[in-house]
């Protein structure tokens, strides 16, 4: 495969006024380059601490007026987002591809989050944003009114691996709340959400709502911590943990979707061509590069060399290259970083006794960031690739005698993000799938179900995050709650002159016959 063809839409012009709205008052840039190839695409600059306090102060000014905003009017604004994101998502791919290597099928896709979640909240934020009025403690005389107001700004760090989604995904729901958002994303990939935000603001999105800042995350990460009213994090649980004390600290809110070590647990009755493209796509989607992919695969000794067999020629077959069109299924790692990194996984299981059952080296011919597919049998917890988040095309398959020994090794891990249960019964598919401590788990299928169903909350538990994005949860969490309550006449405590001990008798039989007309 000779060396790919830039897209024409990619111009240097083109790229330049992308990075262009990013602050870097000295001057600092970095050199943001196209993965296929390693040409320079463009110089990103970098921001210091002051530009990002400048941004959250442009920020806070924009969001006051927003808040201001109805709510029908604000989402008026994501309406004609929807629309637009979706007609300009080819241009959206081409950059996704540019800057993260992979193949078109998994840019395209990342393309329809966020007009997938615009949908969602389109139909549920007007009433989860509602006045909600309640009882107060005396009935008739009392009321109580739940109101959620925005949180002002949040900080949003974005990673590499799905810049436009996250970048744009969650800070969406923000926004619809009545916030201001700052976000940071990968220098390794900051087009595609810099072109989202251009696109939000073609639709109607006040200037100055939405600041991009860009940097390390060692330089970039505690001032917009510091300044932000709420944090949003997608990345690794190291980080994680450091990003969640230092919220901590500041007394405001975070939310975590860190790494995972995925397990898919396939019972025998499973159909094996059914199973296999999915446990392919799970394993090797994005080169591996999803937080919910899978890394561990339990199969049944009864049928383990048959279920082995079918998945490692798949595997095998698998089309790698570097592409911008639907050709390659699997394209490359984000860096040569990166791609050091999963080999080094690799090789300390082959040098422990691990076995290379296809796949296993770097594909420099194509690229300087490919690895092949890979596929390990015999990886222990001694291993780097049997205890710790891979993040590549690599997977260690895994023999198991009974369901509950492989619901014991998928749930041996400290990692609880996503999970995958195969069979041709439902419910014991169902009854596997409730005994993994995990925050997902896809029944025939591996990861996608779970991740798409923007109504049902996604997050992780253990050390694979706090909190979770969609669902209610997902827009909520960035509001605080305000309890408006009223008091029609003075009934509370002993009125002037009445005997406390007759009045405590009251009050008693008062809550007594409340909760036998369940008033409250």
């Amino acid at each position: 495969m000779g060396t790919p063809t830039r897209p024409a839409g990619l111009t240097d012009a083109f790229l330049e006024a992308l990075v262009a709205r990013v602050p870097g008052s000295s001057g600092a840039t970095w050199k943001l380059t196209e993965v296929y190839t390693g040409e320079l695409l463009v110089e990103l600059p970098q921001s210091t601490p002051e530009d990002i306090e400048q941004a959250f102060a442009e920020a806070r000014k924009a969001q006051a007026l927003w808040a201001q905003w109805p709510v029908k009017k604000r989402l008026e604004v994501f309406d004609r987002a929807h629309t637009l994101l979706l007609d300009n998502a080819l241009t959206t791919t081409d950059l996704i591809q540019a800057e993260s290597g992979k193949n078109r099928r998994m840019a395209v896709e990342e393309t329809c989050d966020p007009p997938m979640i615009i949908s969602h909240y389109l139909k549920r934020a007007a009433k989860l944003l509602a006045p909600k009025k309640r009882g107060g403690p005396i009935p008739f005389l009392s009321s109580s009114t739940e109101v959620h107001v925005p949180k002002g700004v949040i900080g949003i760090i974005a990673p590499w691996n799905f810049p436009f989604a996250t970048g744009l995904s969650d800070a969406i729901p923000a926004l619809m709340a009545g916030n201001a958002v700052v976000v940071k994303p990968d220098n390794k990939t900051a087009l595609s959400p810099l072109y989202g935000i251009s696109l939000l603001e073609e639709a109607g999105l006040p200037k100055g709502l939405f600041q991009v800042v860009c940097g390390e995350g060692p330089d970039v990460g505690p001032t917009l911590i510091d300044n932000a009213d709420y944090v949003m994090f997608t990345g690794s649980t190291a980080t994680g943990r450091v990003i969640g004390e230092r919220a901590g600290r500041n007394l405001i809110g975070c939310c975590l979707e860190l790494g995972g070590k995925n397990p898919m647990i396939v019972l025998d009755d499973v159909d094996v061509d059914e199973w296999v493209e999915s446990a392919t796509f799970g394993v090797f989607g994005n080169t591996g590069q999803i937080c919910m992919h899978i890394e561990r695969i339990y199969l049944p000794d009864g049928r383990y060399d048959e279920l082995k067999d079918a998945f490692v020629r798949r595997a095998a077959n698998l089309e790698i290259g570097a592409a911008y069109d639907f050709g390659p299924e699997i394209g490359s790692l984000v860096s040569p970083d990166h791609r050091d990194r999963v080999a080094a996984h690799v090789d300390d299981a082959v040098a422990k006794g691990a076995t290379v059952l296809t796949g296993g080296k770097a594909r420099s011919d194509i690229g300087p960031a490919f690895f092949e597919p890979t596929v390990l049998e015999g990886v222990t917890k001694d291993m780097l690739a049997g205890r710790t988040e891979t993040f590549g095309p690599v997977v260690g398959l895994y023999r198991y005698r009974t369901v509950d020994e492989a619901i014991a090794l998928a749930n041996d891990t400290d990692y609880g993000l996503n999970a995958s249960v195969w069979s041709g019964d439902i419910a014991r598919a169902e009854a596997v799938a409730a005994r993994i401590d995990s925050g997902n788990v896809n029944i025939n299928d591996a990861l996608a179900t779970a991740y798409a169903s923007k109504g049902t909350p996604s997050g992780g538990v253990k050390s694979s995050g706090v909190g979770a994005r969609h669902g209610d949860q997902g827009l909520l969490k960035y509001t605080d709650v305000k309890n408006v309550a009223v008091l029609k006449k003075q009934v509370l405590g002993a009125r002037p002159g009445q005997d406390y001990d007759a009045y405590v008798k009251q009050m008693l039989q008062s809550l007594k016959l409340m909760r036998r007309l369940r008033v409250r």
